[in-house]
């Protein structure tokens, strides 16, 4: 393997087509300038013995928790490079027949990649690590969902993290009894009765819109994946990024029915023909524990994709290039683009119902379109215990500031509808 240094090239690799008609042995050559650092160069060196065709196999897994003092190594391994940054440390290790690069987040959660003259040795030496890492799955309320956005070096990429969330039933109470009936209805759907694949949420700031959504991934663990888009704007402005985030990937996978919180199952990736790497965020954790079910056996999750704030894109008014991204919005959860794809779509927005583009709203469109207002004096006063501090109607977040003794800040909402000012 070569290593020059020289300011040309930003290539982690280059092949010749000569080497194309030779098989499985590529030659491999990285250029490094002043911009690359020692975690790069750890990168580029994992994939000289597979690039090299040396060890043809390739299994990658992230852990989302590492059990305390866990190496990600395996016993016996002889490092060959180091790098300690402030977020991460990276290390890559040989033995005998096999290669592994491992990292571990600052955040609690690492992964490994493992290349191997075997797929038996690949595997083996890859599991014995997961098992030996990876922290017992707990019987805690936390889920693990994915965050999408469009990274200006990778593109579309999906990272994951574990959140906190709470059940249905412990925040009920924290709803106006009008909203009640529709929010109990959206918890208890499963997979055969989820039908319409748009979510609604509706209502002001500090209502508890986003605690729904939180309930409502605990609610649906056992059936489907929770991820969250972090840039609405560049996903419906860039149809490779929208494409990639409506078709998924195949790592998603069933947590089982279980009682305790949700079952960690692995996230693996193999590759007999592609890279040990993969598109997905470097900063991130996937789910750990017991990674040895087979994807070809796990049954699919759904998914459900949350998009907060989206005032603009749905609002009755919309023109020009909101008005293009309300098209793939609506395409993406009944056109084309969603077919065959168990995907469903949740908005928030501050934007009162008749305000809303009526496409967004018609008949069928919407699996539950839920209005969360402010809890009714009567309600808000037997919540609080009290009724000091209590108007006519208090949000959520006004409840708790009162009963934590703050006073709620007082702001005036701006007249939204009023003509030219003159």
């Amino acid at each position: 393997m070569s290593i020059p240094h020289q300011n040309a090239s930003r290539s982690k690799s280059s092949v010749t087509s000569e080497s194309l008609d030779q098989g499985t042995g590529l030659p491999f050559v990285v250029a490094l300038d002043d911009s690359d650092t020692p975690y790069d160069v750890v990168d580029a060196l994992a994939l000289a013995p597979f690039t090299t065709g040396e060890q043809p196999w390739a299994f990658g897994a992230r852990i989302d928790r590492l059990r305390p003092g866990a190496s990600l190594l395996p016993a016996g391994a002889r490092v060959l490079r180091a790098v300690v940054e402030d977020s991460r440390d990276s290390r890559l290790a040989a033995g005998e027949g096999w290669t592994l690069r491992a990292v571990r987040w600052r955040g609690g959660g690492g992964e490994v990649t493992v290349t191997a003259v075997s797929e038996e040795l690949a595997r083996g030496v890859l599991d014995g690590v997961v098992r030996g890492a990876a922290a017992e799955p707990g019987a805690d309320s936390a889920v693990t969902m994915g965050f999408w956005y469009l990274s200006t070096r990778r593109g579309p990429t999906r990272t994951t993290r574990k959140a906190a969330t709470t059940s249905w039933g412990s925040i009920r109470r924290n709803y106006a009894s009008s909203t009640i009936g529709a929010l109990d209805r959206l918890m208890t759907v499963k997979r055969e009765t989820a039908f319409g694949r748009l979510i609604m949420l509706n209502g002001p700031a500090g209502t508890g819109k986003t605690t729904i959504l939180r309930a409502l991934a605990h609610e649906w663990r056992r059936w489907c994946q929770v991820d969250c888009v972090l840039d609405p704007e560049a996903l419906f402005g860039d149809p490779e990024y929208l494409m990639e985030v409506a078709i998924g990937f195949d790592g998603d996978q069933d947590d089982g029915d279980q009682d305790d919180g949700d079952q960690d199952d692995g996230d693996r990736e193999a590759a007999g023909s592609g890279g040990p790497g993969s598109h997905h965020d470097d900063d991130a954790g996937d789910l750990g524990g017991e990674q040895a079910r087979e994807l070809d056996g796990a049954r699919r999750r759904w998914r459900l994709l949350v998009i907060e704030d989206c005032d603009e894109l749905i609002r009755g008014d919309t023109r020009g290039s909101s008005g293009q991204a309300l098209s793939r919005l609506l395409n993406l959860t009944d056109g084309l683009v969603g077919q065959g794809r168990d995907v469903l779509v949740a908005l928030t927005t501050n934007e009162e119902l008749v305000r809303l583009h009526p496409a967004i709203v018609r008949p069928g469109r919407c699996l539950a379109q839920v209005e969360v207002g402010a809890l009714p004096y009567d309600e808000a006063a037997a919540w609080l215990g009290t009724t000091d501090g209590i108007g006519p109607t208090t949000t959520l977040a006004e409840l708790f500031a009162l009963r934590d003794g703050r006073t709620p800040v007082q702001t005036t909402r701006p007249d939204t509808h009023s003509g030219l000012y003159l």
